[in-house]
Order: C-alpha cells, then structure tokens, then sequence
C-alpha cells in the first residue's frame, strides 16, 4: 500500500516555549526552531506619586511662511480676539512670525497687539508706513506679560474668594502707541475715506461666505 505520513506533534520546553514542530507530509521542511517567549516581570515597587517624564518630540519649529497678501501696511481685518471685526494696519511681521498691527488707537481703538495671520483677513488696501515711526524695543518680549508671585492665602481669604484687580497699562506703553499714531495718522489723512474705512465694523449675514468675497 501507500506510504503514510507521521503523525503530527508538537514538542514544547519545561517553561512552555514552543521548541520544535514535526509532522505531515513535508516533514524534513517543516522543522522549525523558536525560542521560548520571555515574560517581563512587573515591578513590585513603584512611587507613590507620578513622576514627571519628559516626553519626546520630533517636531521641528520652522519658520512660519507669512502669506504674499499680508505686507507691510495692508488693512487687514481680525476676526477673532478682542478686537474680532475691527480692521487694523500691518506694520511689521515679528522674530515670531506673528503680524504687529495697530489700528491705530486714535482712529478705531485697536491698540499695538500681536496677531497670527490665521486670524485676519488681507484686503487689497494698501497703507503707506515707510514714515511710520516704530520703537526698537517693540518686540516679542514687548508684549509678555510679567509673571506673578503666588502667595499662601489665609483661611478669611480663601473664603473670601479672589478680589479682580484693575489691570493697568504698563510704562510707557501709551507714549509707544502715541508715536506710532502720529504717523499712522497722517498717512491715513492723506487719503480720503480712508478712516471712515478703518472705523467700520466687518460682519457678514446669512448666505455671505468670505472665501467667495474679494476685499
């Protein structure tokens, strides 16, 4: 009769590994070898608080791409913040790649502020600030704001609740918005219309889509 094939096994180590298998009709070719599996013992000590651990990141900080519409002395609109549809003048991109715009103060209230350019609109109006006076020290650390001292509180104060202090300009930051004003001002003068432009409210009703506008 027929040859018949071995029967198939399975041979395994003392901690459970699988060593070897044998059987069926390719038996020579069939033989493998692995090696036994390795548990991982958990710790039995740990702390007892999380330590911190720094994570890692491949992230890389690039230099942000300011898009061609945005320029110095483009009327910009914001549409978010404080300031959320007000138009404001681009004076500069800063180190950071965030736009310093001005509105300026004495025309429509929008102070010296930090802008990212995902949060304007450019428009086709051009200012021009080649005589607009800007400070050297108006920088990024400019506009940081100082760090508090956090102090214990008592047990009146923690039922009291926390007291709103009045926020106060820091020196000299009016005399910064003054001289850049004066000629923002006159360059804003120099066209008509210009500042009734500047002091109109942006907003949109049902069925306006800002991509499908032109400004």
């Amino acid at each position: 009769g027929g040859r018949c094939a071995p029967p198939f096994f399975t041979q395994r180590s003392r901690s459970g590994g699988l060593l070897y298998t044998s059987g069926g009709d390719n038996q020579g070719a069939s033989m493998t070898k692995s090696q036994p599996k390795k548990v991982e013992k958990l710790n039995r000590f740990y702390p007892a608080d999380d330590v911190p651990h720094r994570l890692h990141r491949n992230k890389r900080l690039r230099p942000r791409k300011i898009r061609a519409s945005i320029t110095p002395g483009a009327v910009v609109i914001l549409v978010a913040g404080r300031f959320g549809g007000k138009r404001a003048v681009v004076l500069k991109v800063l180190d950071s790649g965030l736009l310093l715009v001005s509105g300026p103060f004495q025309v429509n209230g929008v102070p010296l502020r930090r802008v990212d350019q995902r949060y304007v609109i450019a428009t086709k109006t051009r200012i021009d600030v080649s005589n607009v006076k800007i400070p050297d020290h108006v920088n990024d650390s400019y506009f940081q704001k100082p760090k508090k001292e956090r102090k214990a509180k008592t047990e009146g104060e923690f039922f009291e609740g926390e007291k709103k202090e009045k926020k106060e300009l820091p020196a000299g930051r009016k005399e910064d918005q003054t001289v850049v004003d004066q000629g923002l001002v006159q360059a804003i003068n120099g066209t008509p219309q210009l500042a009734d432009y500047l002091k109109s409210h942006f907003s949109l009703q049902n069925g306006q889509y800002p991509h499908a506008m032109v400004f």
